[in-house]
Formats: C-alpha cells, structure tokens, sequence
C-alpha cells in the first residue's frame, strides 16, 4: 500500500482529511520543508474497540418475553428488591 504524503500547513489546514486517510488504516509521512519529518500510522485497537455492545431491550424479551406487569406487581417486586414487603 503507498503511503500517504502530507505537508505540516496540510495538518493545520487539512486535518480531517488526513485524519480520514489514520481511521481508515493508511499510515500518513508528513512532509517539513521538503523533507520527511515524522509518520503517522493508525492506532492499534484495543480491547474497548471491540467490547461487544450490550442490547437490553432483547435482553428484557429474552425473559419477560411480551408480558405486560399491573401496578401491583411492580409495587410487589420492587417491595421484595428493598426489603420493605407488607
């Protein structure tokens, strides 16, 4: 893959499109007075980047399935969560 050139006006000038070239895996040279002077490369992912994205809703249909609770129940579960039944 050719890597990708830009000047230093280019990042203060440009810098959503050289930091569109970083996220889409392309290593950028950045180019002082001619001169190769420093290369970006995109950043590894980590760990966060691929925690799995929790659907709760689905979750909630999973064991509820379509029931609808009365204002007594809920009163009652949330009775029996804090401890203060009567």
């Amino acid at each position: 893959m050719k890597v990708k050139t830009a000047t230093v006006a280019d990042l203060r000038n440009n810098f959503r499109r050289v930091s569109a070239w970083l996220e889409n895996g392309e290593s950028v040279e950045i180019v002082k007075r001619g001169r190769r002077f420093a290369r970006l490369v995109p950043a590894a992912a980590t760990s966060l980047d691929k925690l799995i994205k929790v659907d709760f809703s689905a979750q909630l249909r999973a064991v509820w399935g379509q029931k609808v609770f009365s204002d007594g129940e809920i009163e009652a579960m949330r009775g029996a969560e804090l401890g203060t039944q009567s």
